[in-house]
């Protein structure tokens, strides 16, 4: 019987910005292990081109994508939801092994099993190179800004 993840279907505004938060948190980690336990064992994802089924694969990719994207920062906004799904806007920093800075935008659909556990994901990403001076993701979101809608530029 899997533990409950809270907060769980169906959603109100309140607990879909706590879900989108806790998301965010756990990505910002950087621990893929971490990550996927927030999952169904079966959950199924599509991340770019790329289609991933359940904890073991989420685990391989994830371990890939922070091998590949160093110093990765992460916001996530709520865009809508309903009572077992969620929709969000996102961004992130990071570099290549060459110095190349980059901000990922993109959108996320989520849907919950009643558990709170998410078992369905997919993202559209979109890449766009910055200079380091342009970066304005440093690291985990301070707690006063938790909820408030990061710009979109």
């Amino acid at each position: 019987m899997p533990e409950d993840r809270p907060p769980c279907p169906p959603f109100t505004r309140e607990t879909a910005l706590k879900k989108v938060q806790a998301a965010e948190d756990g990505w910002n980690t950087r621990d893929p292990h971490r990550v996927a336990s927030a999952y169904t064992p079966d959950s199924v994802w599509r991340n770019r081109d790329t289609f991933v089924r359940g904890r073991e694969e989420i685990v391989a990719f994830l371990t890939g994508k922070w091998e590949r994207e160093q110093d990765y920062a992460l916001r996530k906004n709520l865009w809508t939801f309903t009572e077992n799904r969620i929709a969000v806007r996102f961004q992130y920093e990071w570099h290549d092994r060459a110095g190349q800075f980059w901000r990922s935008y993109g959108n996320e659909l989520w849907e919950f099993d009643e558990h709170g556990l998410m078992s369905r994901r997919e993202a559209s990403i979109n890449d766009v190179a910055i200079s380091e001076a342009d970066r304005r993701i440093h690291g985990p979101r301070p707690e006063e800004e938790h909820g408030v809608d990061f710009p979109l530029r």
